[in-house]
């Protein structure tokens, strides 16, 4: 009677696969000792320098993804011969319907192939149907070969190689680089998720709340405390907008003010923690010790960026945007708050309360920006303000002194903190 053991050793022998078709170094590299290397490009140069070592005479290669971006719908990764870093190369929604992409043999893959090949060698000029094929031609290159990568959920994905050896291609090599695929696939899988991950995050919770959220910090109620100057916009009118205007111009609307108000404060090392309908909440940390100062040169760039998109309005015959700012400085609790399930990461604090209230007092002093007492002391900056009183404030036991920009095309200037 056959033992367990004999069994598995027999079915094991008969269950020997298709891959690869021959066993490699490089292979071997590619599944057992890239963990440690993040980025795609450096493994593509590394990878075509490796092939070169052994004799495959890869000369250009590409790779080409999809990604989860705003802005890029996708990426190009080029590597050429002597390159020691790869160019890597973004491209906006709506590339894949311009003539330059339809004329490509990437449309081909796109499109369903599952292999596009050419000697360029051996063919004539006038077979050379692609733009592409003539500038390789020019190049000197001989042979070209695009292959789709599968990701998971038939994601497609694109990997180019391009020799220029007499002859292009062999067998041989052609067989080697399909032995490739697999091991790409997961190499290239892994990374792109983590890029993908930071890319939504970076998206949707801003930089500094993606870098802690992806190195753990997930748990409800984790957080620190930190001191930051606060900036608190929101949108007049945007109610009566709304419901006057056709539902893409209010989307279009709304994506130029928050453009014009957004620009300057990540310029100006700001984070915009969240959007809250037609407002906006940013806080400058004082880790920085520039905080205040990028603050106000943020509102003023601010502020002449919608006056662009306001002249823009008038010639369309649109009504202008007009806004509220409030601006204060304290420590807030900066992490995450929400349900069990779902978390929100945010500041939260008197500090940003009275952001807040400030934002509504706008409403009733008629000044667009408005800045607490301890923020224009901690700024330096009362000789470019003019102070507009003692306020009640809601939820306050205290009144709060309140400052607005004494003109408008002043741009604040770095001083020192007043002492007192």
């Amino acid at each position: 009677m056959q033992s367990s053991i004999e069994a598995v050793a027999a079915s094991t022998q008969d269950d020997q696969g298709n891959w690869p078709t021959k066993q490699s170094k490089i292979l071997d590299w590619l599944m057992n000792d890239v963990r440690d290397q993040r980025f795609i490009d450096n493994i593509l140069v590394e990878l075509c320098e490796k092939m070169q070592a052994i004799g495959v005479p890869v000369a250009r290669a590409t790779m080409h993804f999809r990604t989860l971006h705003p802005q890029w719908l996708g990426a190009r990764i080029l590597w050429r011969t002597g390159m020691k870093e790869a160019d890597i190369a973004t491209f906006s929604y709506g590339v894949e319907n311009t003539p330059q992409f339809l004329a490509s043999p990437i449309n081909e893959i796109f499109n369903g192939a599952t292999e596009v090949r050419k000697n360029l060698e051996v063919c004539e000029k006038a077979e050379l149907n692609y733009p592409l094929y003539k500038e390789m031609y020019a190049e000197g290159l001989t042979d070209y070969i695009a292959w789709p990568i599968y990701h998971t959920l038939g994601k497609r994905h694109i990997v180019t190689f391009a020799s220029d050896a007499p002859g292009g291609f062999t067998d041989e090599h052609i067989t080697f680089l399909k032995d490739l695929l697999p091991a790409l696939t997961m190499v290239t899988e892994i990374r792109l998720k983590n890029i993908m991950a930071r890319t939504l995050l970076r998206t949707y919770v801003g930089p500094h709340a993606s870098e802690k959220i992806l190195a753990g910090a997930t748990t409800r109620g984790s957080g620190t405390t930190v001191g930051a100057a606060i900036l608190i916009c929101d949108l007049r009118d945007f109610t009566t907008i709304s419901d006057m205007w056709p539902r893409d111009d209010v989307i279009e609307l709304l994506n130029s003010y928050f453009d014009a108000m957004v620009e300057p404060i990540e310029k100006h090392g700001g984070e915009i923690l969240k959007f809250m309908g037609d407002g906006l909440l940013a806080i400058f940390p004082l880790s920085d010790p520039n905080a205040c100062h990028n603050l106000l040169v943020a509102i003023t760039e601010a502020q002449a960026a919608v006056a662009t998109l306001n002249e823009e309005n008038r010639a369309q015959g649109r009504e202008v945007l007009r806004y509220g700012v409030g601006v204060h400085v304290g420590d807030v609790m900066y992490g995450n708050i929400g349900s069990r399930t779902r978390l929100d990461f945010t500041v939260i604090g008197p500090a940003v309360n009275i952001a807040s209230r400030l934002e509504s007092l706008t409403k009733e002093v008629k000044r667009p920006v408005l800045l607490s007492k301890a923020f224009v002391d901690m700024a330096g900056c009362r000789r470019d303000m003019e102070s507009l009183g003692s306020f009640p404030l809601k939820g306050l036991g205290e009144p709060v002194d309140v400052f607005a920009f004494a003109a408008k095309d002043k741009l604040p200037q770095k001083a020192e903190p007043t002492v007192g």
